[in-house]
């Protein structure tokens, strides 16, 4: 998607809002979204699938008093555009009184010129490129010795487009582009089998590995994993690995998002300028990172975004804001407002990372002597009012600082509130995805193993 179409043209989202406001609003703002994407996957070097999507979406939220409505629609007709606005007016006018819903303030709005954050490659890439990627990063694995199987490798590309117009005078779009690439394969030693992956997503192609890199890492975690034993429940420390430490903090984000904290449903709701974290441990917060999966310009609602610490040297800096949730709690948005086409904004950081320390997971494991390495999780619990959490995990056991051997059926317990007071952060932070944390230890972690 190299040019915008209809529904981010000059016209037709300041038209709509100028409709809104004609047929009764006192503020609206409208958002256009466009999508393009083809994806191919393959088994066993033959095509699979091939999926080819292209949407153009509008969505509109009105304002009466402070009552309000949205809609959504994906035929842009005139027609339909008429309708979208007679229905969010009238649904508008029979909502229930909130007082906090509002636009963003003026005086918060993102001003131009917006940055250039790089977020769009223009470069095209047909089915046939994608197969033959998708097809090499399998076979790369399968030639791999102790792979056994191969459950397909899938290659993608994708542009988007997202703009928004309000009645107040705000006019922002920006887009971008993503490539991914990955592959699954089954390794098999002794009648037991594990699965083993690798998955990369990317803004432009340059920054993809090359299938070559993404088959054999995928093979080396299949057959790593092979043959995993079953431990005793014990107190031990626990090492999770740079790929899933983000899961351990992401508990985080939900108890600091505004909603949560105005509604009182958080177990850090009145940790706001307290440790959560150790001493010296900063958790960053960059919409400004240059080719970012979570990079943008400004938030869902138009407000200037910043580079914040949202935990700066251990402590709890700030909530994270929309615009509602400000008003609600007497602040002002950080802006954080996310939002589809319908309902209301929600909450959602952008490149979120924890700085790293100086270890490396070889450091760490040394450091642990002995205990556990996780490399993945699954079906995680939380209570969200206390803290507690639990998630089932597999990995390594390490002994005298080296790997002895895999283990899996293993669970691991505690209340975050305590575990992020004594997390140490190593030194392998990578830029993966929008969230990412290098991996982390925790000296004496609750396990309960057979």
């Amino acid at each position: 998607m190299t040019s915008p179409s209809d529904a981010a043209s000059p016209d037709i989202l300041p038209d709509l809002v100028a409709a809104a406001l004609r047929a009764g609003a006192d503020a609206a703002e409208a958002v256009a979204s466009e999508r393009a994407s083809l994806s191919v996957g393959v088994r066993n070097g033959r095509l699979e699938d091939v999926e080819r999507e292209e949407s153009r979406d509008l969505g509109l939220r009105v304002f009466i008093g402070r009552r309000q409505a949205t809609v959504s629609a994906s035929d842009l007709s005139d027609a339909t555009r008429a309708r979208l606005v007679e229905r969010a007016v009238a649904m508008a006018s029979l909502a229930p009184e909130d007082p906090y819903a509002a636009l963003a303030p003026q005086d918060r709005l993102a001003r131009t010129p917006f940055a250039d954050l790089d977020l769009f490659d223009p470069t095209e890439r047909g089915a046939a490129e994608l197969e033959a990627a998708a097809a090499e990063a399998e076979a790369v694995a399968l030639a791999v010795e102790g792979v056994a199987r191969s459950e397909g490798g899938h290659a993608a590309t994708s542009a988007s487009r997202w703009r928004l117009v309000t009645s107040h005078g705000f006019d922002g779009a920006w887009q971008g582009s993503a490539f991914s690439l990955g592959v699954g394969v089954i390794a098999e030693k002794d009648g037991a089998m594990e699965r083993g992956g690798e998955h990369r997503a990317v803004r432009h192609l340059s920054d993809l590995p090359t299938p070559e890199t993404i088959g054999a890492e995928a093979a080396r975690r299949a057959v790593a994993r092979v043959g995993p034993r079953k431990i005793a429940s014990t107190t031990a420390p626990v090492i999770f690995e740079n790929r899933v430490a983000a899961q351990v903090l992401s508990p985080l984000l939900g108890a600091i998002s505004g909603p949560s904290i105005a509604r009182g449903t958080s177990f850090l709701k009145d940790r706001l300028g307290q440790t959560v974290l150790p001493p010296g441990v900063d958790l960053i917060d960059d919409p400004f990172r240059p080719r970012g999966l979570g990079s943008a310009p400004f938030d869902d609602e138009g407000v200037e975004v910043t580079r914040q610490a949202i935990v700066e040297g251990g402590v709890l800096t700030t909530w994270l804001l929309n615009t509602a949730s400000a008003a609600q709690l007497g602040l002002a948005s950080t802006g954080h407002a996310s939002r589809g086409l319908a309902g209301p904004p929600g909450v959602s950081t952008h490149n979120l990372h924890l700085e790293p320390g100086d270890r490396d997971l070889a450091g760490l494991m040394a450091d642990a002597g002995t205990g556990l390495l996780i490399t993945s999780m699954f079906g995680p619990s939380l209570n969200a009012n206390t803290g507690d959490w639990s998630a089932g995990v597999s990995g390594f056991w390490f002994e005298g600082g080296a790997l002895a051997h895999p283990v899996s059926e293993i669970t691991v317990a505690g209340n975050l509130k305590d575990l992020w007071a004594r997390l140490v952060p190593g030194s392998d932070l990578e830029f993966r995805g929008s969230f990412n944390s290098p991996s982390l230890l925790f000296d004496a972690v609750a396990i309960a193993g057979k």
